[in-house]
């Protein structure tokens, strides 16, 4: 049995991994979308490093692009097997395919124009409409907690991993020759004082584990809470400097947070009176899927529903529609606040409000998560006095700030606290995924002092004989 590392290798986006099993089947762990890697990123999402027609089985594990966002052109290049996923992250996956693929046609359109006035051949987006849709069509149900056989001797189990609605840790069990091992994946685990969902579930020994390790060497601030932070960034802009708010946010996950933080503050009579405009029906559809999957929610959340039905919904807010309604955004004259995807900053509608707003001292650019080093939003963490938008220099005059309690992901307590579950001395291998190298460096004896013998750091495209 081998497994190789493919995507989510020394860096955070593009998760993929493919599990060769002893009888020549192949199964694919999340089919990832690299994001933020600057000029580097376009070849990076050519190449799978495996050919999709070879690919027996596939299994996600959550609806994040960067591990869901090549299954179209997975599906594209030859893959017409099933893609096992939870319920919500069908309908989440389902609704980000589309969207991605909406965004590459667009953007794909828009460079076409200049590369004809240059005599250029023609690009063509990595995959289009019609191919999303063909890969939501290829999507099986399996809900958790329940052991699913894909042939004999294979089988898996999806646990919850708290980190967005939906997401699951993977357990995969093979058995050959009256002998079973168990693979763990733990996808992205979430945090276990997660102010909307349910704490990362505990799972059964594995003898080989992938986690991830974005927050690695880092912990959160625990005592600075969301709503307070917020409101303290909404009265610094909006209501001393009379300026806007922009908040580039995940249209799963961070967006409901914020959302939800601000709900809270209006039901403690905080909330600013002013206007709150959600610019991404991404965000709009994918709140709409949050609010359809209630039983995913942590208990606070359970009690909070008794008595307000809709804890993401509060007075002044509202949801552009049309590109046009978002384009008006540019002439609002008044102090305000725009939440608009993605989160990175890199791609998408936000991308143009920051470079609409980005060189008056009036505003405040308030980044809430993690991103790529190469990204817009991982150079704007730098406080740069100016940054390239769309091949064009900008002066960095807004305030650039950050919330940094704000993570879906676990910090390194959280992660550790999700391996608890496991003995040490049973498990033979321990593969850091989904990390920046220099944080895995630091996780990694951190793993070896906890008693996990072997840890290792694989490079994009190993492989790894697991025996």
């Amino acid at each position: 049995m081998k497994i190789a590392f493919h995507g989510a290798a020394r860096t955070v986006t593009g998760s993929k991994h493919l599990l060769t099993l002893d009888n020549g089947k192949k199964l694919l762990l999340d089919c990832g979308m690299f994001q933020g890697m600057g000029k580097d990123t376009p070849e990076m999402n050519k190449d799978f490093g495996f050919d999709p027609r070879g690919v027996d089985y596939m299994i996600l594990s959550h609806a994040h692009i960067d591990h869901c966002g090549l299954l179209p052109k997975l599906v594209k290049e030859g893959y017409g097997g099933k893609i096992f996923a939870t319920p919500a992250t069908k309908d989440l996956a389902s609704v980000l395919m589309e969207d991605s693929a909406g965004i590459q046609e667009n953007d794909i359109k828009f460079e076409n124009k200049r590369r004809a006035l240059q005599g250029l051949p023609y690009l063509e987006p990595l995959y289009n409409t019609q191919d999303a849709l063909n890969a939501a069509d290829q999507f099986v149900v399996v809900e958790y907690d329940q052991w699913h056989e894909i042939e004999p001797g294979l089988e898996f189990c999806y646990t919850d991993a708290g980190h967005i609605i939906g997401s699951a840790a993977v357990h995969v069990r093979i058995t050959k020759n009256n002998q079973t091992s168990q693979l763990t994946f733990s996808g992205d685990v979430g945090r276990y004082r997660d102010i909307i969902l349910k704490a990362p579930a505990v799972f059964s020994q594995a003898d080989y584990i992938l986690i991830e390790s974005t927050y690695g060497n880092s912990l959160h601030d625990e005592f600075v809470q969301t709503p307070d932070a917020i409101l303290e960034w909404i009265t610094k802009t909006c209501l001393q400097k009379k300026g806007k708010l922009i908040i580039p946010a995940f249209s799963v996950g961070r967006t409901q947070e914020i959302l939800y933080a601000l709900n809270q503050l209006e039901v403690e009579n905080r909330l600013p009176d002013l206007e709150y405009f959600v610019d991404s029906p991404l965000s709009q559809k994918a709140t709409i899927i949050v609010k359809n999957y209630p039983r995913y929610f942590n208990a606070h959340i359970q009690k909070v529903l008794e008595t307000d039905k809709d804890p993401f919904s509060f007075k002044g807010l509202k949801f552009t529609k049309s590109a046009d309604e978002s384009k008006m955004l540019n002439y609002y004259k008044g102090p305000c606040v725009i939440i608009s995807a993605s989160g990175m900053a890199d791609a998408g509608r936000i991308k143009h409000h920051i470079s609409n707003n980005i060189e008056d001292s009036r505003n405040t650019i308030l980044l809430t998560g993690y991103c790529e080093p190469n990204s817009l939003g991982g150079r704007l963490k730098l406080h740069p006095a100016e940054v390239n938008i769309f091949g064009q220099m900008h002066q960095v005059n807004a305030e650039v700030g950050e919330i940094r309690s704000m993570s879906a992901h676990g910090d390194y307590k959280d992660l550790l606290q999700f391996l608890d579950c496991q003995d040490p001395s049973k498990v033979k291998s321990v593969f850091l995924v989904h990390g920046e190298y220099k944080v895995q460096l630091d996780f990694q004896k951190m793993l070896q002092e906890k008693g996990f013998a072997n840890v290792e750091i694989p490079e994009r495209h190993q492989e790894v004989d697991l025996g």
